[in-house]
């Protein structure tokens, strides 16, 4: 699939440099998915997730000669492991593709929108996650970074304290306030109650509250408003903050050093820990607002939202490097990805640097077009994935856990991960793919599906935003500026870009995965150990 991922573009990136670490030399060369190579004699890897925000497929280096943004880090990982360049989020946008990521299951099945800021959790006690599954085999586990899957506020809600109007881009909207809620009281269902054992998190970066929770506790409770005049400037774009309650000394600029250090003490204590363990890091960035430290100004050509990713990019080696020196790394499976594509600014980016995130693809976050959920997917297992490998299998976040449970030899129920495909074969070095379809989804009655080489969109997403730059952006890449329609069919084999609707070529074809798109959404499951 993909095989011409270039056309003007990608042949680029098969063809990569990578410098290429030691291949293990009983690691099979020849290997099948009916004769996978025997795994190296070692039992419950540690596990790394490391999770980028709002973070396009042509940001990292490794995919993308012509970024302008230097990623050596990830670059590197690329280079030591298994780079896959059709590689998916579940969604457009955050919580659903976080959602999928931890339970296995097409978010859609529940919901489709964000969490808000003081939202529930969106996950059932019921659902197994990621976290669980592996407690199961004597891992320890902790989540560290953005959260954005709801908490149990309302636990703690103070009654009889009123919203407060607000405006947050240009719209009234109600505000909660730092009297709102008891911030001495144990926050309850947030990632504790799904099977995380240690939690650092702020929720979300532009989300009240503006401050640090570890586990069930907030670290220093909220006693003012968030006001973004008592930040440095903001450095490209808007600050995109909600209203509402913040710690007096939170500072959006210490979240990415904060977190960072936060990875690189735990990994630390793993040093002398025999038990495995999970670490789901997930960043804030280069999800907006967009703010770089100064150390990192100028380090990139794509502007400071090409420093953020190059800020970004600088965590992961210090993370990869405590990972080093704890002695953990060659018995540790690391998946590097991210949750969607990147935000609206990605246009301005483009004409003003000369640096298309998404590239080589159409879209952006939000879209059903591949640039809204075609993400960067790297994964690294020592003495497992060849170095410098590239597979052009198709592969979705949602197939995480089915892989990790096979890694760790756990029989998933029928009830549970309906939607996750074992990626296992692909990391041995089998050729034959485990997937051949997937359904893109951002909103309700929106979707996309891939099967093979085809995608059809029954209802693109149509940029609301940017207007004239957003036509200008179309007419440089040579596509056509259309409101689009009902029923879309691009051949990705042969356009990568989705530049050609091809349906009225092929109605036969639209009509049979339109039929699929309706099974795989009512029968309830897609995943082959979940079928009834």
């Amino acid at each position: 699939m993909l095989q011409n991922l270039d056309q003007k573009y990608l042949v680029k990136l098969t063809s990569f440099t990578f410098v290429v670490g030691v291949v293990i030399a009983s690691f099979s060369q020849s290997l099948t998915a009916a004769e996978p190579a025997i795994r190296p004699a070692k039992t419950s890897p540690n596990i790394l997730i490391i999770y980028a925000d709002d973070m396009g497929y042509g940001d990292m280096g490794a995919n993308n000669p012509k970024s302008k943004i230097p990623t050596p880090n990830m670059d590197q990982l690329a280079a030591s492991g298994m780079r896959f360049i059709d590689g998916h989020s579940s969604s457009g946008i955050c919580t659903p593709s976080r959602y999928a990521l931890l339970t296995g299951r097409h978010h859609w099945r529940k919901f489709h929108g964000i969490t808000g800021s003081f939202d529930d959790c969106i996950i059932d006690a019921e659902q197994l996650t990621v976290p669980e599954m592996l407690k199961t085999k004597g891992y320890t586990t902790a989540q560290i970074g953005k959260w954005h899957l709801g908490m149990g506020w309302d636990a703690i809600r103070n009654e009889g304290v009123e919203d407060v109007d607000s405006v947050h881009n240009g719209k009234k909207r109600k505000a909660k306030t730092p009297d709102s809620y008891d911030w001495s009281k144990q926050i309850p269902n947030g990632p504790l109650a799904h099977g995380f054992d240690y939690s650092f998190t702020d929720c979300v970066i532009n989300f009240p509250p503006y401050t640090w929770i570890e586990n069930d506790k907030v670290v220093e409770a909220p006693t003012v408003m968030m006001d973004t005049k008592l930040w440095k400037p903001i450095k490209e774009g808007n600050w995109e903050c909600r209203p509402g309650p913040m710690a007096a000394s939170w500072d959006p600029y210490e979240n990415i050093p904060t977190l960072t250090k936060k990875a690189v003490a735990y990994i630390n204590r793993q040093a002398e820990n025999e038990a495995p363990f999970f670490l789901y890091f997930a960043f804030p960035s280069p999800h907006a607002p967009i703010v770089p430290n100064d150390q990192f100004d100028g380090k990139s050509a794509a502007g400071p939202y090409g420093d953020f990713v190059y800020e970004t990019d600088d965590s992961v080696g210090q993370i990869l490097a405590a990972l080093e020196a704890s002695g953990k790394a060659d018995n540790t499976l690391i998946i590097f990805t991210a949750d969607n594509g990147p935000e609206h600014y990605a246009y301005e980016r483009d004409k003003k640097y000369d640096h298309w995130s998404s590239g080589p693809f159409r879209g952006i976050k939000r879209f059903i077009y591949e640039g809204g959920h075609h993400v960067p997917y790297v994964v690294k297992w020592p003495g497992v994935t060849e170095a410098g490998a590239v597979s052009d299998a198709l592969v979705s976040q949602i197939d995480i856990m089915a892989t990790l449970a096979a890694v760790v030899d756990y029989e998933l129920p029928k009830d549970q991960a309906e939607d996750s495909h074992n990626l296992l074969p692909l990391l041995e070095g089998s050729k034959k793919s485990v997937r051949t379809v997937h359904i893109h989804n951002t909103f309700a009655d929106e979707y996309g599906i891939r099967q093979g080489d085809w995608v059809l969109i029954n209802y693109p997403k149509v940029a609301k935003k940017g207007g004239n730059i957003v036509k200008a952006w179309a007419e440089k890449h040579g596509y056509p500026v259309e409101k689009g329609k009902v029923g879309m069919l691009y051949n990705l084999k042969e356009d990568i870009g989705q530049r050609h609707d091809v349906s009225d070529q092929y109605p036969e074809k639209v009509e049979a995965m339109q039929s699929l798109l309706t099974q795989i959404r009512e029968q309830g499951y897609s995943a082959p150990h979940a079928a009834k």
